[in-house]
């Protein structure tokens, strides 16, 4: 098993170093700190607070490790762990791993050391050596919106198959047969999952899955606008864009207006994930709409039946398609 001087000598710095870091010294930097995480990670180090926390004195607090705060869904995901927990006589505490396996680590170490009841986390595409010892030692734990092969930990997400395949049979209908898939990356379930299911649901519309209608982003606004340019770009470009995520909407509307183009005439747009605001702009965004709050209270519900020591069952609910307006053809 690694120590800490190991890596200390595998980062570069001192066991005074890693020492600063993991007790969060705001003193280190965050490359140093980086490479401190990276090397725990390469030497699957786990520090002894995962141990020194398997204690049965309840503290009536849970942990709730986002992807990305800056997303509406997880906001709003925040929101229903709150409310149910609170009604159940518990705190949450919430921490935001930016999408960084380091970062959520770093959360991960804190909410142990603070000794929470149980985990709720978000995971990032990286099996981090902490997350599998917080596996094998049994703490309680459940995964929400985002799953990880290997790892069996109880989990609630939405299923939103059923609901992108009435999307794209609404788009057929529409007379839309150019459709391109701003999809989440691959290294993510939801990314996976979301990508799997709409070339299914192409197939069984009879419409062609062009390679090129197909790009990866990552969940967030800048990759969302960039590849909207490119399909823009291209010889032929789609007549629909249906983006991966909500943040990945945004970019690409901000790519489509900054061209002068107009909604729906032009190019039509819907989105995997819904907020309020699509309801609002001028044309509403046609959207499929997670049961977000639900997740979170359901993911509550989970995480007490295992900190009480019942298995609890995984739960996955339907998404639902919500038309409006982005998706329209002239004359339609």
């Amino acid at each position: 098993m690694a120590r800490i001087k190991d890596v200390a000598a595998h980062a570069g710095v001192s066991v005074a170093t890693v020492s600063r870091v993991l007790n969060d010294n705001p003193s280190v930097t965050a490359e140093t700190r980086d490479r401190v995480y990276a090397a725990m990670s390469a030497l699957r180090y786990v520090p002894n607070a995962v141990a020194r926390s398997l204690r049965t004195e309840a503290t009536m607090t849970l942990g709730l490790i986002i992807g990305d705060i800056l997303n509406p869904f997880f906001t709003e995901l925040a929101r229903g762990v709150e409310d149910e927990a609170r009604r159940a006589g518990y705190t949450v505490i919430i921490g935001n791993a930016d999408e960084r396996a380091a970062e959520q680590d770093h959360y991960v170490r804190t909410l142990v050391g603070q000794r929470v009841d149980g985990l709720l986390i978000c995971p990032t595409a990286e099996v981090t050596p902490l997350v599998q010892e917080l596996v094998s030692t049994g703490r309680p734990l459940v995964f929400l919106d985002r799953t990880i092969s290997g790892l069996d930990v109880p989990f609630v997400r939405a299923d939103g198959a059923r609901a992108i395949a009435e999307l794209v049979a609404h788009l057929k209908a529409m007379g839309h047969t150019r459709i391109a898939f701003a999809s989440g990356p691959a290294t993510l379930s939801t990314g996976r999952e979301r990508t799997d299911a709409f070339v299914a649901a192409m197939a069984g519309a009879n419409l062609e899955v062009r390679p090129e209608y197909v790009a990866a982003g990552d969940f967030r606004e800048g990759s969302g606008r960039a590849i909207t340019g490119r399909l823009l770009d291209l010889a032929e470009p789609p007549e629909v864009i249906f983006f991966g995520d909500n943040l990945m909407t945004l970019g690409g509307l901000d790519e489509i207006r900054a061209r002068g183009l107009r909604i729906p005439d032009d190019v039509a747009v819907a989105s995997f994930d819904d907020v309020t605001w699509f309801a609002h702009v001028d044309p509403p965004i046609t959207a499929i709409a997670q049961p977000t709050a639900e997740l979170g209270r359901r993911a509550v519900r989970l995480l007490l039946d295992r900190v009480a020591g019942r298995v609890g069952q995984s739960v996955e609910l339907p998404a639902e398609l919500v038309v409006r307006r982005s998706c329209e053809r002239k004359g339609a």
